[in-house]
């Protein structure tokens, strides 16, 4: 079909640049609404570029327009070390390039830019593919930014620095040059770059390789039209492009953090700020999981910010959290108290400029504040150990998590010339490790102000809760195998006179790992689990915290046993056909944030199996029901998956955690008495720590006596 216009009557002219005028509106949009054809070959997928597209494509549908969009997906270490590893080179491509469309269609405007491609897709009338170097050895990105619209008679062709990105396109200083078929000094040119973009598409140049990506893509396009169908209000693009808004520094409060007039700050979170201003914004926050931990931190943030900005100070403010989805959660909250922040993570171009740039406009005084959110591997890293070093304002470290800190490699890292300091933790104290735990008091400061869950539950911070231990006993193989390994730690012990280093290399930590995989893989825990489902066979929003890896005899004996997740998918998803799903360090982002999604719904997803990832941090208050299969004695993790599930949720009272409890075997004669004492007063020592603030708590301590009597543990 015809454009009603064509495109030598839309007065393109033959250069754009941020002086001299507005390169989306006079530029990109009427050469879009003049097309039939629109071919773009530009760098990997970004948030703004994709927020773009959607502008004038509803039009551009009508008219039956086609798309054909080369990228070059973002190439991290593993991607590379995967390519030479001997992965599928494809399939690694795809990867990425997924990764960065998952990444990018987090802001909604995103979403609802690549989500109406849908109608293209399923027209069958757009087309993705993937560019990448092949030359010998070497695999590079593509990063070549040319565009070309066709109307069927004329063409536009465009080149330059613009990236098609909204922050580019206004924000920052660009200029493109453009060539018009219909114009004699332009024609050439133009004609030339619709060949080259020609033969890219058709694999035709040098030593590029491209490769279909359409297929691939689909998917998560469907799933963004789904996200955002009927959302007309994420058509208009938000008016502020520049990272860095220059206005007058006396009345410009960008960057400054304000608490939401909806959030209604509790007293004990009032009383936390106050205690740490008292400590010149210094010290740390002992809070019990689900107690607002975030929150009040920002509250204090808020309030510093508005307290320098009367100075006429800046303040930037660098949060730190140990995962990726713990970033993304913080700057959600982040944005309620009016900053869009920086997430730093993954590949450093996504953000290194944008973290530059703020800097620069905090010491030039055209920003009054900013965040920057990264996590504890980018934090540890060296670009923005620098970007760290050389910032000479006003700063605040803000440390989620903040017993990961005392690690070596991480506390090294601590920027001395942050003069405010804030580390949240429920359990602060690094476990076997004094030196890391002092170097986290002598960098943060005391603990300022603490809650734990059982004053938290009396204030209705948290929910109450029923306590069920399960006992089960190892079997003669494990015991024996737990009696050498617990040989083993005490002789490690000795040697370096119970101070050795609990780094996550180190040998004890090995060995503690390996003696908590006994207790936390125990055969006999399945068939237990098993009978405790059955008992809930109806119950919605059940957690079950699985141990990681295989089980430590599998790797002794070297065979090939499922890991104990996947036993308890089996279990529960197809033996018992209760809707379950996984929730791993493996599992994709945007797979997660469904997981979730369908988990608090309660209406699809009954059960939710995972490993570690939900320990530290994770939103899950729907949670009514957890099965601890897997506890450690390091009293950081069962504390934190208590707080999981004690997280208050419309229309929930009371919180059943279900705890496996390793004994010895009866009459076992692999395990001498004192060792069968150690490892019972260790998991005893969880039960007591569980049972006190339960509601049940006598009947508890009643299923625990004949065993503390055969064992002589009446004073654990």
């Amino acid at each position: 079909m015809r454009p009603t216009t064509p495109l030598r009557a839309t007065h393109l002219g033959p250069e754009y640049r941020s002086d001299r005028g507005d390169i989306v509106n006079d530029f990109y949009r009427p050469a879009l609404q003049a097309a039939t054809r629109y071919d773009r070959a530009v760098g990997y997928f970004t948030s703004s570029s994709l927020a773009l597209l959607g502008q004038g494509l509803d039009d551009f549908a009508d008219r039956g327009g086609t798309v054909r969009i080369v990228a070059s997906p973002y190439l991290e270490q593993q991607d590379i070390a995967d390519i030479e590893a001997g992965y599928a080179l494809r399939a690694v491509l795809e990867r990425a390039a997924l990764r960065d469309l998952s990444h990018a269609i987090e802001e909604p405007h995103a979403a609802r830019g690549l989500g109406k491609l849908g109608r293209l897709v399923a027209a069958r009338r757009v087309e993705f593919k993937l560019a990448y170097i092949s030359s010998g050895h070497r695999i590079g990105m593509y990063h070549e930014k040319i565009g070309v619209f066709h109307d069927g008679t004329d063409l536009v062709a465009f080149k330059g620095s613009a990236n098609e990105t909204r922050s580019a396109l206004i924000g920052n200083f660009e200029s493109i040059e453009v060539f018009r078929s219909w114009d004699i000094r332009d024609a050439d040119r133009a004609l030339r770059i619709s060949e080259d973009f020609d033969n890219l598409w058709h694999d035709r140049t040098g030593i590029l390789r491209v490769v279909p990506f359409t297929e691939a893509v689909t998917q998560i396009i469907e799933q963004a039209a789904r996200d955002t169908d009927g959302r007309n209000d994420l058509d208009v693009l938000p008016e502020h492009g520049a990272p860095v808004p220059v206005t007058p520094a006396s009345t410009d409060n960008a960057g400054i953090l304000t608490i939401p007039a909806a959030l209604t700050v509790r007293d004990y979170q009032k009383a936390a700020v106050q205690n740490w201003f008292a400590h010149r914004g210094r010290g740390m926050f002992r809070m019990a999981t689900g107690t607002g931990k975030t929150l009040t931190a920002l509250a204090a943030a808020a309030q510093l910010s508005s307290t320098l900005y009367k100075q006429d100070k800046t303040l930037l403010t660098v949060v730190v959290a140990p995962y990726q989805h713990l970033v993304d959660q913080w700057a959600k909250d982040i944005s309620w108290f009016g900053i869009t922040p920086i997430r730093a993570y993954e590949s450093t171009s996504a953000w290194y400029q944008r973290a530059s740039e703020l800097q620069h406009a905090l010491a030039l005084g055209v920003a009054r504040g900013g965040v920057i959110v990264t996590t504890n591997k980018t934090f540890g890293d060296a670009p923005f150990q620098r970007l760290l070093d050389s910032y000479k304002g006003q700063l605040l470290l803000i440390a989620d998590e903040a017993h990961n800190l005392g690690a070596t490699q991480l506390r090294t890292a601590l920027p001395a010339n942050a003069q405010f300091r804030l580390g949240l933790s429920a359990t602060p104290e690094r476990w076997f490790d004094d030196a890391g735990t002092e170097a986290l008091t002598d960098y943060f400061g005391s603990i300022v102000f603490e809650m734990g869950i059982g004053e938290a539950i009396h204030r209705g911070a948290l929910c109450r809760y029923t306590y069920t231990p399960v006992l089960i006993e190892l079997d003669e193989e494990e015991a024996e195998l737990y009696s050498l390994v617990t040989t083993k730690i005490a002789r490690l012990m000795a040697a370096h006179h119970a101070t050795s280093s609990l780094d996550e290399d180190s040998p004890l930590s090995a060995l503690l790992r390996k003696r908590a995989n006994i207790l936390g893989h125990a055969r006999a825990k399945l068939p237990a689990l098993r009978r405790q489902l059955e008992q809930r066979l109806t119950a919605s929003h059940q957690l079950i915290y699985c141990a990681e890896g295989r089980h430590p005899l599998a790797y002794e004996h070297d065979t090939d046993e499922p890991s104990q997740l996947e036993h308890v998918m089996s279990l529960a998803g197809t033996d018992l056909r209760m809707p379950a799903a996984r929730y791993t360090a493996q599992t994709k982002r945007t797979e997660r944030q469904e997981v979730l999604r369908r988990f608090s719904s309660g209406t699809d997803l009954q059960a939710v199996a995972s490993m570690r990832c939900l320990d530290e941090g994770v939103d899950v208050p729907a949670a009514r029901i957890a099965y601890l299969l897997a506890s450690s004695s390091n009293p950081r993790q069962f504390i934190q998956r208590r707080g999981r599930v004690l997280r208050k949720a419309a229309g929930k009272d009371t919180a059943d955690i279900i705890d496996f409890i390793v004994t010895p075997p009866d009459g076992a004669s692999a395990l001498q008495h004192e060792t069968e004492r150690r490892m019972l007063r260790g998991e005893l020592a969880r039960v007591e720590e569980f049972a006190h603030l339960a509601d049940n708590e006598a009947h508890t301590l009643d299923v625990l006596r004949p065993l503390r009597k055969r064992y002589g543990l009446f004073d654990t």
